[in-house]
């Protein structure tokens, strides 16, 4: 018996882009609209993971463009400040434009990809109503609804309410109503609860089916995430004290090559986002685009290699943080220096006197970061060394997995909820916290405070989905945020909803008015 699976019906209102000229090609592509609508015989059960993988084909074909705006905002992190893409430095600065094309592409390719996973469960309930094995198509149906979840996760993070599609068909958008953001945070701890049951018992790294697939820990992850937005420190707790009390999970010995090829895969890692070259130097590849955070301007010990566009960089705030804290392994790892940002870091913070000799614009891997004009630093946590590229490949950070939760924020979550009146088990406050320093090098603390929690957290996961920006509006330490001229008030919280989405939508004009 043959049935028609459901086709997701992307409507003008899921596909408006705008677009705008730039200097790169790929700079302002908009995400693609992939579909699936072939027809399916859903009594042939070995064909059910079939709409799980293209689940995670979805989930992991983020546009270049998604993190990027996600983390730009908070002060660990600044735009590169020359060239096009105005509007990505004016939202660095905390003025937005409704119309500015990245916007609109972030919503639009999040939910589309949201609605790619709607019609994947209803695909996998098909084929459990036709004879499928049941705790497998349980599984399947709670691994995509993780997935589903960390990128509600997101876009309510960015723009506060939005909706929570309940079908695989946008068009019920037209007569949705928007969730609240503490809704949101809600629903995705209560869809976290009933995968963790039906999701398998170990890491990310152990599966041999989907290696690196979401297993019972990342949805753990991911309801502690959500409750740290509703405050809810108690649950926040309980989440990381299994996770902790798993035993499965430990932190990557080696910092620097964690954010590499070394650390693919690592035991560090709850969730990341999978990418390959097969090994070999040319034909199919499955990449993320870094180009956007690399330097423009390189020397490479590998003669060839492509560099970046240079739009992301550490703050000098940032590094003056680390400096004053005496890092040295994270503050390496993290920030490719140019010599005129080694100038500019003495000329603007005297007060630091000699920097440390370590402190060079060849990165420990040998490449050479020479002077460029839209940055004075570039991200090393997205950077690839020349080396570990596979020969024959040049594309700037080719094969590198991106990173979204490791168990370093894990621990720092966990102390934060106990430092907030939780308690937890598997490990105190101290111990969490000490382990994330023991690894950077850093003497161990006694009674941490929750203040001293949120500088390691500020010094463990910079540039790394916006943490900082979303920790410091949580808190409402607002004047965090009025640094190097800029200036921060709550309204600035959420960014505006694009303006493609307004037009096809009032609803969401009128939330905003």
């Amino acid at each position: 018996m043959k049935f028609i699976n459901y086709s997701i019906k992307l409507t003008v209102l899921m596909i408006v882009l705008a677009t705008f000229p730039a200097c790169h090609d790929i700079l302002d592509e908009p995400a693609e609209n992939r579909i699936f609508t072939e027809e399916t015989d859903y009594t042939n059960s070995a064909n059910m993971n079939q709409p799980l993988i293209g689940a995670y084909a979805e989930f992991y074909s983020r546009g270049w463009e998604n993190f990027p705006l996600i983390s730009v905002r908070g002060d660990d992190v600044n735009h590169g400040g020359l060239g096009d893409q105005q509007d990505f430095a004016e939202t660095d600065k905390f003025r937005y434009n409704k119309d500015y094309w990245m916007y609109n592409s972030l919503w639009q390719g999040m939910y589309s990809d949201i609605y790619t996973a709607q019609s994947a469960i209803e695909e996998i309930e098909l084929y459990k109503e036709n004879g499928a094995n049941q705790s497998t198509a349980d599984q399947y149906i709670a691994e995509v609804k993780v997935m589903r979840a960390f990128l509600l996760f997101q876009l309510a993070r960015v723009w506060g309410d939005i909706f929570i599609p309940e079908s695989p068909d946008p068009s019920d958008l037209l007569v949705a109503d928007l969730a609240t953001k503490a809704e949101v945070m809600q629903h995705i701890s209560d869809q976290m609860d009933e995968a963790v049951p039906a999701l398998p018992d170990m890491r990310p790294n152990e599966r041999t089916d989907i290696r690196g697939g979401v297993t019972r820990y990342t949805a753990l992850a991911i309801k502690a995430l959500a409750n740290l937005e509703l405050e809810n420190y108690q649950a926040v707790a309980d989440a990381t004290s299994q996770i902790i009390s798993s035993g499965g999970f430990s932190l990557e010995s080696d910092f620097y090559n964690l954010f590499k090829i070394p650390g693919k895969l690592s035991s560090e890692n709850l969730l990341e986002l999978q990418y390959s070259d097969f090994g070999q130097g040319s034909g199919d590849v499955k990449s993320y685009l870094f180009g956007f955070f690399g330097p423009q301007n390189w020397s490479p010990k590998v003669k060839g290699a492509g560099s970046g566009w240079g739009f992301y960089e550490p703050s000098m705030k940032w590094i003056k943080f680390m400096l004053d804290r005496g890092e040295t392994t994270r503050l390496q790892t993290s920030v490719l220096w140019t010599n005129r940002g080694i100038d500019s870091l003495k000329a603007v913070y005297p007060s630091l006197g000699s920097l440390p000799s370590w402190i060079s614009n060849i990165t420990p891997s040998g490449d050479t970061i020479n002077n460029y004009a839209r940055a004075l630093f570039a991200s090393g946590k997205h950077y690839l060394p020349s080396e570990q590229l596979t020969v024959g490949r040049t594309e700037y950070g080719t094969n590198k997995n991106f990173i979204c939760i490791r168990y370093a924020e894990i621990l720092l979550m966990h102390a934060e909820a106990i430092t907030q009146g939780a308690s937890g088990s598997g490990m105190t406050a101290d111990q969490a916290v000490n382990l994330v320093r023991s690894r950077a090098g850093l003497s161990s603390l006694s009674g941490v405070t929750n203040e001293q929690v949120m500088d390691e957290k500020f010094a463990e996961l910079a540039m790394e989905w916006g943490t900082r920006y979303y920790d410091i509006v949580r808190l409402g330490n607002y004047g965090e945020l009025n640094y190097e001229g800029r200036t921060f008030t709550g309204d600035d919280v959420f960014l505006p909803y694009p303006q493609n989405q307004v037009d096809q939508l009032p609803i969401l004009g009128g939330a905003q008015e």
